[in-house]
């Protein structure tokens, strides 16, 4: 490997900005020429390059979002997209390349590495839903923003004796509504991975009033319903005062916690150095509180599955 390149493609998520560090630190410490693509995989097909330096990642390791910039790209997904990219990388002699992103940024990469160009990938995203890894960079800083908010709304909430509802990011995968209510001490959390009965929401905000407590939040998934949806069910069949918050965006900003950053340091590292070794086609993932990496055909086999045991603990302390 003389010159490999990274990209971030997707929806952004705290902690790109380390890994992105990792990669251009790693490689140079190897001696290994490295570059950056802005824009994802548009910035690929347009031959949006530039040469990084140690200057060129200085202070971005506390810094959220991506320096390389993000997006979706449907150009990407057909064949003369992907010929583009791969004559760019050719024609700039870029012998390896790095993508850090979610379940679509791994099938862009995979598309690359069946082409025969070594590719490398990195699971970036808030929602914690790739196979192949516990954990992914972002998530923990999302789930983080997400108690704070649950936090601070349920001091207003205990002030006026109301019942708030918390949409949070997640439309497949429930991990974010899961640890922030189960941190937050949400008394229901409602996640695309078990049944939702509006009655059983009901049931324990009514559980809660018998003893005479009279706030209650309630978080919900974005992948099960919207939470107007769930606040509306609420005060039609009991009549309690309901205020519902959407996160949106807010939770994909912010600096990353410690965990990111040391979790996207090492996985940057490792892509370099599996790039070096001559490995392609595979992602670096986290499991067992070991680095490991994952063929993206195995991974792509695997769904993300949620622990439920976490969702049976989270209601058995919330009566």
């Amino acid at each position: 490997m003389r010159r490999i390149a990274v990209l971030s493609s997707g929806g952004d998520a705290p902690g790109m900005n380390t890994v992105i560090r990792a990669v251009v630190r790693r490689g140079i410490f190897k001696g290994i020429d490295v570059f950056g693509v802005h824009n994802g995989y548009d910035g690929l097909i347009a031959g949006n390059f530039v040469r990084m330096d140690l200057g060129s990642v200085g202070d971005i390791i506390h810094r959220g979002g991506t320096i390389l910039r993000s997006a979706r790209s449907e150009r990407f997904k057909s064949e003369e997209g992907q010929e583009q990219s791969l004559a760019n990388m050719k024609n700039l002699g870029i012998d390896g390349l790095i993508v850090i992103g979610g379940d679509g940024t791994f099938k862009g990469a995979q598309k690359l590495a069946f082409n025969g160009f070594p590719t490398i990938g990195i699971p970036g995203t808030i929602d914690n839903d790739i196979s192949g890894t516990d954990y992914t960079i972002g998530f923990d800083t999302a789930v983080n923003t997400v108690v704070k908010a649950i936090d601070k709304i349920r001091d207003t909430a205990s002030s006026h004796d109301r019942i708030y509802v918390i949409e949070v990011m997640g439309r497949g995968a429930g991990d974010i509504a899961l640890w922030a209510g189960m941190c937050g001490g949400a008394e229901s959390i409602i996640i695309p991975e078990a049944n939702f009965n509006i009655d059983d929401v009901i049931k324990s905000i009514q559980q809660g009033h018998s003893r005479g407590k009279k706030h209650s939040i309630v978080v919900v998934a974005e992948g099960v319903c919207k939470g107007t949806d769930v606040g509306q069910m609420i005060q039609e069949k009991i009549g309690y005062d309901t205020r519902v918050t959407v996160l949106g965006h807010l939770q994909r900003g912010g600096s990353p916690t410690a965990y990111d950053r040391m979790l996207g340091s090492q996985m940057g590292a490792r892509a370099v150095d599996l790039l070096e070794n001559g490995e392609r086609g595979v992602m670096v993932g986290w499991k067992n509180g070991h680095l490991v990496h994952t063929a993206f055909v195995d991974a792509a086999k695997d769904k993300h599955t949620i622990d439920l045991s976490v969702y049976q603990l989270a209601s058995s302390l919330s009566i």
